[in-house]
């Protein structure tokens, strides 16, 4: 067993050693209610832990599987992602090509050039090929109305769903000195980090209140925000030891992540508000849809790769 694999499962017992303590917690408060009650925040808090479980479970499978899979079960998520994101959005039937052009040809290029290990390309493949490509296959259809929404909408479902979302297995790509095949830990890193942030903030923003950061887009307040970015920071560095950063580059990296992704949950709460949807599907029982759970993550991961790579790589 090499010292990756070792690390990694090291990191995995105690994700599920917290897991295993939130579920203790939801099955204490039921007993407490007695069992012809029925309350429903406890209720929907055990439905997440339940829905937390599997995703920890694949995420932890894929990740030691290497790189394979890593590939395959993001390339899944971003396949989802998209077809959540473009199923809100404006549509006609000249569309219809460019859309499978994005589904069944620039998707898996992107996820197949990271696989092969080609940085200058995947990261210029969706900004600038399939952003000046998927126009030019809708307009050939010969229908303008509402052209700009409609090639709009499906760029910006492109680079969340798949350009950022790509970057968590891009993490693998980069070669850090000193670091070896250890990169595939950075994925766990931003992944625990930004949703760890994500909720605390939510924990904090309740209890302390304040100045919301959007008001009618968020609840999320200042204060809330600064909690939940300082608590991302200790947690970054407790876990600095599956990182190159040291101590207080892990702290830095946590706090911009989590940062980066507060400001992504908040723009895409302003989507779903537009479209006039809670969640963007129903996928994920108690958790909404892939996109409620890749918003902050996706935000995140171009910033955390490019630093990384930049000062570390």
């Amino acid at each position: 067993m090499t010292a990756t694999t070792l690390d990694m499962l090291l990191l995995a017992l105690g994700v599920f050693g917290v897991m295993v303590g939130l579920t203790a917690l939801g099955e204490a408060l039921r007993a407490r209610l007695g069992t012809h009650e029925n309350h429903p925040v406890i209720e929907t808090y055990m439905t997440r832990v339940r829905s937390w479980w599997a995703m920890v479970i694949l995420l932890s499978l894929a990740l030691l599987s290497g790189r394979t899979g890593v590939l395959i079960l993001f390339g899944f998520v971003s396949f989802a992602a998209l077809r959540e994101f473009l199923t809100l959005t404006a549509k006609s039937q000249a569309d219809h090509i460019a859309l499978a052009t994005a589904f069944f040809m620039i998707l898996p290029a992107q996820y197949i050039l990271i696989g092969m290990d080609w940085p200058g390309l995947f990261s210029i493949l969706i900004p600038v090929y399939a952003f000046l490509l998927l126009p030019i296959v809708s307009v050939l259809r010969g229908d303008a109305n509402r052209f700009l929404i409609r090639v709009a909408e499906t760029q910006w479902g492109l680079m969340i769903c798949v350009y950022c979302a790509s970057h968590l297995p891009a993490l693998m790509t980069l070669d850090i000195v000193g670091y070896g095949d250890r990169a595939v830990l950075l994925i766990a890193f931003l992944v625990l980090v930004v949703q760890l942030g994500d909720l605390l903030e939510y924990y904090f923003g309740r209890r302390l209140g304040g100045r919301r950061v959007a008001p009618g887009i968020s609840p999320k307040t200042w204060a809330g925000m600064a909690a939940g970015i300082a608590s991302a920071a200790l947690i970054g560095g407790l876990l600095h030891w599956v990182t190159p950063f040291g101590p207080l580059g892990a702290m830095a990296m946590a706090a911009v992540a989590t940062t980066t992704g507060l400001f992504g949950n908040i723009v895409f709460a302003a989507i779903r508000r537009d479209k006039g949807v809670k969640d963007w599907s129903h996928l994920i029982p108690g958790q909404g849809g892939i996109m409620d759970q890749l918003d902050s993550v996706a935000f995140a991961a171009p910033v955390f790769y490019h630093l990384t790579r930049l000062i570390w790589g």
